[in-house]
């Protein structure tokens, strides 16, 4: 996009993206409201509507850019380059990073979930983001039969739900887990000792 009157129309749709995802996460869909998105962004709430149509354009926009940051993200691993247990620990440990480093992932995807998915469901873009993933993961599978590692008939969905699961329900319910046990689960050494146990487990699971 070329700048019109002395506006650049990329940075300021960009500003108001990032605002919402901000908004999104700390107030979730029903409670994120657009006038605080607007002036976070420092935009005119007429160009949030003219970019993304209404709150629940905005909020899938928000869904899709949190998506492809995680899958391009994962694509800079080279997990077709690694010996398939590397690769699969390699995984495992990027995407325990990743929800630790980026919170506002999952507070999304709770929002999302608690709206029983009707934001993703309508995005084209969603879908073809996880075929590379699939299609990944499917090749590390194969490449790890072939080699006597791994056990025949795994299914790469079912593995990645179960990685991200892992982590995911450790985290989100961190809080109540933590009073349950009497124990400070996002003490450095309890996180550090979670993501070897899900990598062992995966890879275990795995294993001929």
């Amino acid at each position: 996009m070329r700048k019109v009157n002395g506006r650049d129309p990329e940075r300021t749709r960009r500003s108001i993206l990032d605002s919402a995802t901000a908004e999104f996460a700390r107030h979730g869909l029903g409670g994120a409201r657009v006038d605080r998105i607007a002036a976070r962004a420092k935009a005119n709430k007429r160009m949030l509507y003219y970019y993304f149509g209404d709150k629940e354009g905005l909020f899938l926009a928000a869904l899709e850019g949190r998506y492809a940051h995680i899958r391009n993200a994962e694509r800079s691993l080279k997990l077709e380059h690694l010996e398939p247990r590397a690769a699969v620990r390699r995984l495992v440990e990027f995407t325990w990073d990743y929800f630790l480093e980026h919170p506002e992932f999952m507070t999304l995807l709770n929002s999302e979930n608690l709206h029983q998915g009707r934001h993703v469901r309508r995005s084209r873009r969603v879908h073809e983001m996880h075929t590379h993933l699939v299609s990944l993961l499917r090749d590390v599978l194969r490449r790890g039969e072939a080699e006597g590692v791994f056990r025949k008939g795994v299914d790469p969905v079912q593995l990645y739900i179960s990685i991200a699961g892992e982590g995911y329900f450790y985290l989100s319910n961190r809080y109540t887990l933590s009073r349950i046990f009497d124990r400070d689960l996002m003490a450095p050494r309890a996180l550090a000792g979670r993501a070897r146990h899900i990598a062992d487990m995966i890879l275990n699971a795995l294993r001929r």
